[in-house]
């Protein structure tokens, strides 16, 4: 598969140097690019964090999954626009390319391989209901969503959300940011957003008490001379 690996560590290397140059590019474009010869992958956003107290730096991290191989990549800086357009979206699938055709795709990561043949089939369950299995070389697809069944009852619908350009979170919304799932499969993302937001309230609190004892500190003063 034409090392795509190397080429794709190459890419990201270029991106940063124009990034630092004050050309930030989209790291999806940044991705597609190092893949153009790839027929068929995705891009899972894989992990978020935000650094600094009053400047701060946003940083995204991707998986690109193809048919039987994944990588991640290293942090890659992006702007506040960017990182705040895509906060809704961990460990969902941003983008996607089958047999050559690509484009926006937000869904649980695996969802854009459910009805292709090639991957897998439909089966019957005991109750009636349809569900996809994934055939064992891809084993690797269906381990990306969970525990859990994709049934095709859900994955209308998610057909129906992704043509109307919409994302969707999964049939019980157990994908995404808020998604119970991604809780259990993300707890380093949640690690980090209580430790900043507990730093954050921190650092308010001390600049209040800090206003507050300079104007305590004021009005001695002032009282101090009046009885002068």
């Amino acid at each position: 598969m034409k090392n795509y690996r190397v080429v794709l560590l190459f890419v990201i290397s270029i991106s940063l140097l124009l990034y630092g140059c004050g050309k930030p590019p989209s790291p999806i474009d940044m991705i597609r690019t190092a893949l153009k010869g790839v027929s068929t992958f995705s891009i899972i956003l894989d992990d978020m964090k935000e650094d600094g107290n009053f400047f701060k730096t946003y940083y995204h991290k991707y998986q690109i999954v193809t048919d039987d191989t994944k990588t991640t990549t290293d942090w890659q800086e992006v702007s506040k626009d960017y990182f705040q357009q895509y906060l809704p979206f961990l460990g969902m699938t941003i983008w996607a390319k089958q047999d050559g055709k690509e484009g926006t795709s937000i869904g649980p990561p695996g969802y854009e391989y459910v009805g292709n043949s090639r991957y897998g089939q439909w089966e019957t369950h005991s109750s009636g209901r349809s569900f996809w299995v994934f055939y064992g070389q891809y084993r690797l697809l269906s381990d990306l969503l969970g525990p859990g069944p994709i049934y095709a009852r859900g994955y209308n619908r998610y057909q129906s959300y992704r043509s109307q350009g919409r994302p969707y979170y999964g049939p019980n919304k157990e994908y995404g940011t808020n998604g119970s799932l991604t809780r259990q499969q993300k707890p380093n993302f949640y690690s980090r957003r209580m430790s900043t937001s507990l730093t954050q309230k921190a650092s308010f609190s001390n600049k209040v008490n800090n206003r507050i004892g300079r104007t305590r500190a004021n009005v001695r003063g002032r009282s101090a001379r009046v009885g002068k």
